[in-house]
Formats: C-alpha cells, structure tokens, sequence
C-alpha cells in the first residue's frame, strides 16, 4: 500500500542507503530530540532545510512522502482543533459564545502539526533507506549492553523489526478486504462517524484471522530456517562504522544542541 511508508524499504545508493544502521539510528535520536526542542519559527525553518536536505539525498521521489502523510492527517487536523479552541493567549480572532480562537492558539497549532510532520517524515527515512535486516542488527548493537541487566536485546530487535515490516502489510490486506467486502455490499463511506466506526467491526475478524495466519506461517518460515533465538547466531556481513557514520552522528548532535542550549 503506497500510502504507508513507515516499515517499507525502497533500496537504493545513495548516501542514506550507504549509512550504518546504528548511526542513522542514533542521528534519529538526536533529529527528535531537536524536533521537540526547537520553539521559534528559525527553529523550525533550519529543520525543515535539514529534513529536505535529507530527502533529496536520500534520492527517493518527494511524492511518496507526501503520499505517506495521508495516514496523520485526522491527527493533525484534531490537533489543530484543539489548540484553535484550548490555546488561549494573544490577540482574539474569533469570539462563538464562550469560545474563542485566539493567535497563540493558531500559532502552536500549525507548529504542533508542522513537527507531526517532521517525525513521521524523519522516521519514514530511516525504514526507507534500512533494510529490515539491518534494522535488527542496528538494534541489537545499540541494545546489547542492556543484556548485561538480562534484557533480551537481540529478540526485542526482532519484534521491532517484523511489528514495521508488517504495518504495510496488514494495511494492504485490510484494504483488500475492505474492498471485497464492498464488492458484496457493503458500505463504509456513507453516514456519521459513530456508524462509519461502527461499520468497520466486520473488517476486525478478517483482519485478525489474516494476521494470525501470517504469524503462524512466519513462524513456521523461522523454524525451517533454524531459527533458535540470538544466543551464539554470527552474521554473513558484520556491519561496520565509517568516517563518514561518525560524521553524520556528530552533525546531529550539533544540531540538537544548538537547537536545544541556543534557544532557537
């Protein structure tokens, strides 16, 4: 389902592509940690041009990005509402009644959806430019030194990697089953929200039983292959840290704290 680019990979050479996982992981971090931080327009205008820059370098069309925006647009909109008509501060807009939209309230509201757009955009990044594979190793690296405290981090990693690798399927077939299902009759489009809602209970069942059966398969996948868990497994390539990992990992650091300790 192109719509859904969280948990999809896209291969590619470009200079994303070439990354260690670890280091874009850890280049993730610190981008959110700016992301969360910043509070001015220039803020927000700096990352804006990063995460462009980003975009382009990962050579994948800007289209499919915008295409998976479509999954978050109910909760922007419901964000917008709720800091139009809850964000009180400023000059007053609007006056219905009791309620008020005021401009403090506008302002954080647009800020509030331009940084939804800003995580679901940086994190689609690093599921289009990682393959699944890597994402398990880099995520078994980064948490390997919590096994010491008996976290299990190599089957976290696991659960993490195929929980992503799977919201595209399972959209996929919801969608196929919706349009069967519609097909024979049925009718998801007309009506208020609580029957629309209430309309989409007979997607569940399908929905479930089809996500149990791939489990299952995966499962059986999995053992054919000798699978037995994390405990003494080697890899074919071992994945190494680069120049130019240590460089990417340094550049977002710097961004995070000039964004968090120069108040911008």
């Amino acid at each position: 389902m192109k719509s859904i680019t969280i948990g999809q990979f896209i291969p590619g050479d470009s200079l994303l592509h070439r990354l260690d996982a670890r280091a874009k992981f850890a280049a993730l971090i610190f981008l959110i940690i700016a992301i969360f931080a910043v509070h001015s327009f220039w803020g927000y205008l700096i990352l804006a041009a990063v995460i462009f820059a980003l975009l382009l370098t990962s050579q994948i069309p800007l289209s499919y990005f915008f295409r998976g925006l479509k999954p978050v647009y109910y909760i922007m909109l419901f964000t917008l509402v709720i800091h139009f008509f809850f964000t009180k501060g400023g000059t007053v807009l609007l006056r219905l009644g009791p309620v008020t939209i005021e401009t403090e309230g506008i302002y954080y509201g647009f800020f509030m959806v331009i940084r939804i757009v800003f995580l679901v955009v940086a994190t689609s990044l690093l599921t289009l430019t990682t393959s699944p594979i890597a994402l398990t190793d880099g995520l078994e690296y980064l948490m390997k030194p919590f096994s010491r405290i008996g976290v299990p981090a190599h089957e976290i990693a696991m659960m993490m990697t195929i929980a992503l690798r799977f919201i595209p399927t399972l959209m996929e077939e919801s969608e196929k089953i919706m349009k069967a299902q519609m097909a024979r009759g049925a009718d998801f489009e007309s009506g208020n929200v609580y029957q629309r809602a209430k309309s989409l209970v007979p997607l569940l069942v399908p929905l479930f039983v089809s996500s149990f059966r791939r489990a299952d398969d995966l499962a059986v996948a999995m053992e054919a292959r000798c699978y037995r868990g994390g405990e003494g497994r080697t890899r074919l390539h071992e994945p190494k840290i680069t120049l130019q990992d240590y460089l990417v990992v340094a550049a977002s650091i710097a961004l995070a704290a000039f964004i968090t300790w120069g108040q911008v």
